[in-house]
């Protein structure tokens, strides 16, 4: 477990310093986040998704199934290029929503099951060693096919993340949001937010390792 948590802990500093660094640089357009994203939404026809402010750091996110987008008050208020940056990658995963784009889509079929999931395979992991014996191989059993689906979800959010910053970062192009030369900013941004999910998926595939070695010496 130590590499991915290591790697948990690199993803995160990286992220903290690529996302301090250009939150203290002004886009020069002087748009604010959230007027980034109205404008990348109302160009894609999708005037009717809100934009809403929500507090907490780094807590942005789009809703599917309110079909809002939430932007944390640094970046809703913010008209740095950092800001900008995370506004439009949520954006992203709006404009992902309207193309019916399957891996979100299969990632919105999880996501309920997941909440329910990541509760579960621990409380019949604990059971299975306090009952002992062989209520221990059948509960574990039980326990790594409850915490597949976690790892199924981690694998399936990145090809969602990479490709909603890949649509933000055209759109801010397309729409004159950045300059050409502000765009490393923001790439440097997104990629670091995006290792954070590399880091959740590795983590989550070493401890589906683990479960696998301990129930096999078990059995």
């Amino acid at each position: 477990m130590l590499p991915g948590l290591l790697l948990g802990i690199y993803a995160q500093l990286k992220l903290s310093a690529a996302y301090g660094r250009y939150s203290r640089v002004r886009a020069r357009s002087g748009i604010t986040g959230a007027a980034a994203a109205r404008e990348i939404l109302d160009n894609a026809g999708l005037s009717n998704v809100p934009v809403e402010e929500i507090p907490g750091h780094l807590t942005d996110h789009y809703d599917p199934t309110k079909r809002a987008l939430f932007l944390s008050a640094e970046n809703y208020e913010g008209d740095s290029v950092a800001a900008v940056g995370v506004a439009a990658h949520e954006t992203g995963h709006a404009l992902q929503h309207q193309a019916a784009y399957s891996p979100l889509s299969l990632r919105m079929m999880l996501a309920p099951v997941t909440q329910f999931a990541s509760v579960a395979w621990m409380g019949l992991f604990l059971l299975g060693l306090i009952l002992g014996g062989p209520f221990f191989s059948k509960f574990i059993w039980i326990a790594i096919g409850i915490f597949s689906i976690l790892t199924l979800f981690q694998i399936v959010t990145l090809p969602v993340e990479f490709d909603a910053s890949r649509r933000a970062k055209r759109q801010l192009l397309r729409l004159g949001l950045v300059h050409a030369d502000e765009s490393e900013g923001v790439n440097q941004v997104l990629n670091a937010a995006a290792m954070t999910y590399v880091a959740a998926m590795v983590t989550s595939i070493l401890q589906l390792m683990r479960l696998l070695m301990l129930a096999r010496d078990r059995d």
